[in-house]
């Protein structure tokens, strides 16, 4: 992919509407262009404060009143000069209103909610790590080395489990970014599957009970436990990955003395 084509592409990217394949060829654009880069930064942060800044404001009374006074029937009333010229207001009133509503109704629905914007952004994370040398920065099976390697790059501790006998061996972890912040990502194996399991501290600290999203042929679960927030992403289907899920839960409850 040259710069032109991601440059004509990098809105549908923002915006959720390209397949996984046009996905993965813009993901690795950006990696190598700084400058393309730099365009999608530039569009995600225009995105945000407007997401962020963009107030809602309500109808003036007098404009609600207009509207009202444009709805009602004046056929029993004798036409006059004036009267004309009033009705061509309002109707003109209306219709700009109307204009007003319409594009602040696509506006809204062109924003998405945090809570997609976040399995958004799960899933280009789950998907950039299958590219080649992207997978784990600390390779092993072994839980006492993957855990340790997070010290000082997080400000808290993930919980590692290995799940090697139960069908879903332990593979290696990342530091990846998601959500604005940086999280533990630990990567498991089910056959030819793999299995990214985001982990990081729960803002609320309450239990929440599993939840599945689907996007673009990949499923997410997202559960809460401990204090922790987990997120799975996998191509599996979704009964092996909440056989996944269950396993995973198991080991990381808190352990009764």
């Amino acid at each position: 992919m040259n710069c032109a084509e991601a440059r004509d592409l990098v809105h549908l990217y923002l915006d959720q509407e390209l397949d996984l394949v046009r996905v993965v060829d813009v993901d690795k654009h950006l990696q190598s262009c700084a400058a393309c880069r730099a365009l999608y930064d530039e569009q995600r942060a225009l995105r945000a404060a407007v997401r962020r800044d963009a107030g809602y404001h309500r109808a003036p009374a007098e404009l609600r009143e207009r509207l009202r006074f444009s709805l009602r029937g004046q056929a029993d009333e004798p036409a006059r000069p004036r009267a004309r010229w009033q009705r061509r207001w309002n109707i003109a009133v209306a219709i700009a209103a109307a204009v007003v509503l319409s594009v602040s109704a696509v506006l809204y629905l062109a924003v998405p909610t945090p809570q997609n914007r976040l399995v958004d952004d799960l899933l280009s994370s789950h998907v950039r790590s299958l590219m080649a040398n992207h997978l784990a920065d600390v390779a092993s099976s072994d839980q006492h080395t993957v855990k340790p390697w997070f010290d000082g790059k997080l400000d808290y501790s993930p919980p590692v489990e290995d799940l090697t006998a139960q069908g879903f061996p332990l593979i290696g972890g990342r530091l990846d970014y998601v959500h604005d912040r940086p999280v533990a990502a630990l990567i498991y194996r089910h056959r030819l599957h793999v299995i990214n399991l985001f982990v990081w501290p729960g803002e609320s600290g309450r239990e929440q009970k599993l939840r599945a999203f689907t996007r673009q042929g990949y499923n997410l679960l997202h559960w809460a436990q401990g204090g922790m927030e987990f997120w799975a992403v996998s191509d599996l289907n979704e009964a092996e990955l909440k056989q996944f899920v269950d396993k995973i839960s198991a080991m990381s409850a808190p352990r009764q003395n």
